[in-house]
């Protein structure tokens, strides 16, 4: 993909409001589709990309959760770039639904893994999301402001939340104190829990580690 089509292509993510981490996943399903051809996305036929598909499953065994994945991104820019008319699944099977319920961890498991937890900054990342039931995205992307402490309030304010909604959550005093704690150490700036980058917040990666790390920790 050429340096023009693919800003073009993030702009027109970027103006749509896709999440960074949903821009990085199209790019690089279209990227793995141009790599497959070894030519630009644009000049591909609708029966390569279904040949594509093809490959991905019957010659490389990817999943089809994987391969959905970059349906997902392929699909949006023959839709939006290209310009393609009736888009579809390229031949790709639908999606199976899944019936497994999430595992939730009890409030003694949440209790023994923040225990565990040695880390401050592990510590407060783990709590903050526990106890103001946040979804990760939400989390990483909290700012100082957003934490509301003044004793008439007590929020968390989450900022395009999922449905790209605002809304607030209730900040607990216990909360409150560990954050305070926190803010003394490491005096965030930007983002509440920045990560190597000060300028960019902590990736889902870092805190999936964070989280990883906690649980093989003995209480």
């Amino acid at each position: 993909m050429s340096t023009l089509l693919r800003k073009q292509f993030v702009d027109h993510m970027t103006f749509s409001g896709l999440a960074e981490n949903t821009k990085q996943s199209y790019v690089t399903s279209v990227k793995r589709l141009s790599q497959h051809y070894n030519c630009s996305p644009d000049t591909l036929k609708r029966e390569q990309v279904e040949l594509f598909f093809q490959h991905l499953v019957m010659v490389e065994k990817i999943s089809l959760t994987s391969c959905h994945q970059y349906l997902t991104g392929i699909k949006y820019f023959y839709m939006h770039i290209c310009k393609w008319e009736d888009v579809d699944r390229f031949g790709l099977p639908p999606k199976r639904k899944a019936r497994i319920l999430p595992v939730a961890l009890s409030i003694n498991e949440v209790k023994r893994l923040l225990a565990a937890t040695t880390n401050l900054k592990h510590r407060v990342l783990l709590k903050t999301a526990y106890s103001a039931g946040l979804r990760v995205s939400e989390l990483l992307s909290l700012r100082p402001e957003h934490i509301e402490s003044d004793s008439s309030r007590m929020l968390i304010r989450v900022e395009q939340g999922k449905g790209r909604k605002d809304r607030y959550t209730l900040l607990s005093k216990d909360l409150l104190k560990e954050l305070r704690q926190y803010w003394r150490k490491y005096k965030p700036k930007k983002w509440l829990f920045p990560g190597r980058n000060k300028e960019e917040h902590l990736t889902y990666a870092g805190a999936r580690k964070a989280f990883v790390n906690s649980k093989k920790k003995p209480a």
